[in-house]
């Protein structure tokens, strides 16, 4: 006998995840940035790893696997084979192909066979400050076929414009791009970052019913002049968590996100100050 569907004994304000996302052995992407935080939020998250690699593609070299779609497809039979597929939330993240991200789109009509309510959360991760790190057919497929289906959709600036076909120069801009892409299809719309003027903004946009003027806002987030990997990740699954818990305040699920995003940033720049402290001779901060 198969085993009973967990998430109907879970409370009612979590529920469970399938996230489909990069893993890296060393470091902190993908799946490593986003399971541990919702499941401390209390959901029940099932990753599967997009690829696996030993170290993310920013450092000199990497080694791993990718897995393909009809890899991705076996892991749902099987899931299904053992009623194992009701979920509430789907999470995406970085997809790097278009066979790909099309058995993601099968993916989203298989569990919502299974639960019409499923809440599909998008990180459309494509590129950053001008620059594609997809490649360029991808983009026409979210745009195309992924935007649509999207209950929530979480991008950066530069893929808000990809996405929307509106150049955010201002917050006007921002908001104009929000509701081009409520008008195709997600009712709850996050642009991550968005720089104006050297200033950093989250614009967040929630429209309640089809036809309504949307509930929109702004976060100023503080500049920190470092990079970090996984941030993005991390973001996304903060806005999926905190969101499902007050599903009619975007605004402050956005907030709720952008602390919890703000605590291990700085944490990790006060123990890089401190190992720099110690290994200074003089023993001064930077």
């Amino acid at each position: 006998m198969a085993p009973p569907i967990l998430s109907l004994a879970l409370p009612s304000e979590t529920g469970r995840v399938l996230s489909i996302q990069s893993h890296t052995v060393q470091g902190y992407v993908g799946n490593k940035s986003a399971v541990f935080p919702l499941q401390l939020l209390g959901y029940d998250v099932d990753p599967v790893n997009s690829v696996q690699f030993s170290n993310h593609t920013g450092y000199p070299t990497f080694k791993g696997q990718v897995l393909n779609g009809q890899q991705l497809w076996e892991l749902i039979e099987g899931l299904e084979a053992n009623d194992l597929l009701y979920y509430t939330h789907l999470l995406t993240g970085y997809i790097g192909s278009v066979s790909f991200l099309d058995t993601v789109l099968e993916v989203v009509k298989k569990l919502r066979s299974v639960n019409p309510n499923l809440v599909y959360v998008c990180d459309p991760v494509m590129g950053d400050e001008g620059k594609l790190y997809v490649p360029q057919d991808l983009v026409s497929v979210y745009r195309q076929k992924v935007v649509p289906v999207a209950s929530m959709l979480t991008p950066n600036q530069f893929e808000a414009e990809l996405l929307s076909g509106c150049r955010i120069e201002s917050e006007a801009d921002g908001w104009e791009a929000c509701n081009a892409l409520h008008d195709v299809g997600p009712s709850k719309v996050v642009i991550t970052s968005i720089n104006i003027d050297g200033n950093l903004l989250l614009i967040g946009s929630h429209q309640k019913a089809k036809g309504q003027p949307p509930e929109q806002f702004k976060i100023s987030i503080p500049r920190i002049p470092a990079y970090f990997t996984g941030t993005g990740d991390l973001m996304t699954a903060l806005l999926l968590g905190w969101s499902n818990k007050y599903p009619d305040n975007l605004d402050k699920a956005a907030e709720l996100a952008v602390s919890s995003l703000q605590v291990p940033v700085i944490f990790v720049i006060c123990e890089l100050a401190y190992l720099v402290k110690l290994t200074r001779p003089s023993g001064d901060l930077i």
